[in-house]
């Protein structure tokens, strides 16, 4: 089979490999939508060390039965999927309390293991849940960082009539938008240095956006709420200005909820943070129960593709869509590709 192979910095190659073969308990996948993940940007130019070459990426992916392991009931040969990659134990204290993210055994397909910038990927059967034969392949591909939005609001205790700071109009930022809505909260303000993404944010319903290189985000937070600050600020970014962008922006006893891994380590002004009551939360990825949220708002029509945010590209435009997202970013947040 063709897939897509990193073998270091800035280096992909589309190469042709053995065809994956399903152990007891797995089915191998035809891939139908595989999206590009901010994570693998970075595991792209070598700044991951989550992901070690030779490897194939690709974790955000939709597709159908191709063919069944020893032992697998519940799906079919033919039947579209969505697929959970994040695989956990499913034994220890945190996934028998429901947080299967923080699972110490977890590994992630397309970094631990082969994933989906091929034409057929092997998962367990587990992760899988299946949508409808005529659904959207592209909305399937959807659920992996719409799920991460789904914690990311969960986290930061999003609830009606909150009102939130978004930092990082990318695909997250924006996935962000639609949980907190669903929660009940507004976007208050979404911040962004590219005019484009900003567009897109507020079609998506953002009340105020803001140019970050023309205006100091957290003022323009503090502004619109009187002074206050918002109630939660979400860093869909990971950097050290926009982590300590977030704390600045929200009220006493507001939330900060981190979400991006941009940086590894961040200075924080801990005695405000303190004084202030500022409670701040990592947000990782996703539970089942997040995923199977995102799952029900791709199929309730809640997010749909358009060619405004998400452009779709064959398998082979791989490494030159990666380059893409690294050097000349641009409105489109998500580049989807189609094996």
């Amino acid at each position: 089979m063709k897939a897509v192979v990193w073998l270091g910095p800035r280096q992909m190659e589309v190469q042709e490999v053995s065809g994956p073969i399903p152990s007891a308990g797995e089915v191998v996948i035809k891939v139908e939508a595989v999206g590009i993940c901010g994570s693998e940007l970075s595991g792209y130019l070598g700044q991951n060390s989550l992901r070690v070459p030779p490897l194939i990426m690709g974790h955000e992916f939709s597709g159908r039965v191709e063919a069944l392991g020893e032992g697998v009931t519940g799906l079919n040969r033919g039947d579209l999927v969505t697929v959970n990659p994040l695989i956990t134990c499913g034994k220890c204290a945190f996934c028998q309390r429901g947080l299967e993210n923080l699972c110490a055994q977890r590994k992630l397909i397309g970094a631990h293991r082969s994933g989906a910038f091929a034409e057929f990927v092997t998962v367990p059967v587990a992760n899988c849940i299946r949508l409808p034969s005529t659904f959207s392949v592209v909305s399937g591909s959807l659920a992996e960082p719409l799920a991460c939005g789904v914690r990311s609001a969960l986290v930061g205790g999003v609830g009606q009539g909150s009102r939130v700071l978004i930092i990082g109009a990318g695909t997250i930022g924006l996935m962000s938008i639609a949980a907190v809505r669903k929660a009940g909260g507004s976007v208050a303000l979404i911040s962004d240095v590219h005019p484009g993404r900003l567009a897109t944010a507020t079609a998506w319903g953002a009340e105020v956006t803001c140019d970050a290189r023309a205006a100091d985000t957290a003022s323009v937070a503090h502004q619109l709420t009187e002074g206050l600050g918002v109630d939660v600020a979400i860093d869909a970014v990971g950097s050290d200005v926009t982590r300590q962008t977030a704390v600045k922006a929200v009220r006493a006893g507001g939330s900060v909820v981190l979400v991006g891994l941009h940086n590894a380590e961040s200075p924080f002004e801990a005695n405000y943070m303190v004084r202030s009551e500022i409670h701040v939360t990592g947000s990782f990825a996703y539970t089942h129960a997040n995923f199977a949220q995102a799952v029900e708002m791709l199929l309730a029509g809640e997010i749909r593709p358009s060619e405004q945010w998400l452009e779709e590209r064959s398998l082979a435009d791989c490494a030159m869509a990666f380059a893409q997202l690294v050097d000349t970013p641009s409105a489109t947040a998500k580049i989807v590709l189609r094996p």
